[in-house]
């Protein structure tokens, strides 16, 4: 039988690792988002010079593994320390944190940019036909018609990409970060009690979720051409005869 007290005690550690966890999640999914996005405006620009980089950029970090990348950024890469330090990057990369957002950003771009690209491609062409007879430019149907139609179809595979990287965040814990997964581990260590501390984290982790899918569910209905519209009241006027 699991020891409930135990298991109280071991979620407020765990509770302790959620700051850096959702902080790892935040500026992974931000930088990761802004990459997704040049990434996307490369594959369809139609030139060769910028998709074709964009193709293997996509390639490589789709088909690799996500805790590879991060042991061939925070480990590999300290083979060339001598290189770093007069770069001036040294700094950077001995941090493990710095690592891991770089990792998870660069992760996360390649697969949020295909997202975007297929919502990009869905947008009907009768509305661009429609804003280009209206005289729009092509950077302004790209703010006004494109990116806002893209965005709402994209939303909902976005919001899975978001759970994935919030998951994600558990990976650190292999580069010393002592997130949730990384204070279980910790906590394991030194009491051997796998299943109660494990079954802690997950709930850490299922509520988590739990709340993003909320948000982006939020996001979608608010996004959502059928959502009803607040009316403004109108005055009622009174007909003649009628008491006041």
């Amino acid at each position: 039988m699991m020891d409930l007290s135990f298991m109280q005690a071991t979620l407020l550690t765990l509770l302790g690792g959620l700051p850096l966890t959702l902080q790892l999640t935040a500026s992974s999914v931000l930088l990761g988002g802004a990459g997704a996005l040049a990434l996307a405006l490369m594959r369809t620009s139609g030139v060769a010079v910028l998709s074709l980089p964009a193709r293997a950029y996509v390639f490589v970090f789709r088909g690799t593994p996500l805790l590879i990348q991060l042991f061939m950024i925070y480990y590999g890469l300290g083979q060339f320390r001598p290189a770093l330090q007069e770069l001036g990057l040294w700094s950077f990369f001995r941090d493990p944190y710095s690592c891991a957002v770089l990792a998870m950003a660069m992760n996360t771009a390649a697969y949020a940019s295909e997202i975007i690209r297929g919502g990009v491609a869905s947008v009907p062409p009768g509305a661009l036909e429609a804003a280009s007879a209206c005289g729009m430019r092509p950077l302004m149907r790209l703010r006004r018609i494109v990116l806002p139609l893209a965005i709402r179809q994209a939303l909902p595979a976005y919001g899975n990409e978001l759970v994935l990287m919030a998951k994600a965040t558990s990976l650190a814990s292999t580069i010393t970060l002592m997130e949730v997964t990384g204070l279980a581990g910790k906590m394991i260590a030194q009491t051997y009690r796998a299943v109660e501390i494990f079954a802690c984290a997950g709930l850490i982790y299922l509520a988590l979720t739990f709340v993003l899918t909320r948000v982006v569910l939020l996001l979608e209905w608010w996004l959502s051409p059928r959502r009803p519209r607040l009316q403004p009241a109108r005055p009622r006027i009174r007909t003649t005869g009628e008491p006041a």
